[in-house]
């Protein structure tokens, strides 16, 4: 996984999302503003819903999902979802492409981490 990639549980398993450079200029297409405008509109909370689906679709397609796929999923499982999950997801994936690293966390289960017993 690139250090541009975010992997997160999306729709039915965890999928790879990541803005490449060829994505940006879609994404600006789509949502109409430079990618820098685009972050800080939604880092900021000022966001429109295009921006949110628009971001996850080309994620998607940047992580390595198939164009209809993507599309597909974004309609199922983010157009008409609260805006509580869809919109911390577009931010991850942007935060990855800001920041070049994932912005999520990785857990690792207790039991995994050295000097951990199953007491």
């Amino acid at each position: 996984m690139s250090d541009m990639t975010h992997r997160v549980f999306f729709g039915d398993r965890e999928r790879d999302f990541k803005i490449t450079p060829k994505l940006i200029a879609e994404l600006e297409r789509q949502t109409g503003v430079g990618v820098g405008a685009l972050c800080k509109r939604l880092f900021a909370g000022d966001f429109s819903h295009a921006d949110i689906v628009e971001t996850i679709r080309l994620g998607l397609i940047g992580g390595g999902a198939d164009p209809f796929d993507a599309s597909t999923l974004v309609k199922v499982y983010a157009s008409d979802a609260p805006l509580s999950t869809s919109y911390p997801l577009a931010v991850s994936i942007l935060e990855a492409l800001w920041f070049g690293r994932s912005a999520a966390p990785q857990l690792t289960p207790d039991a995994d981490k050295p000097g951990q017993s199953d007491v």
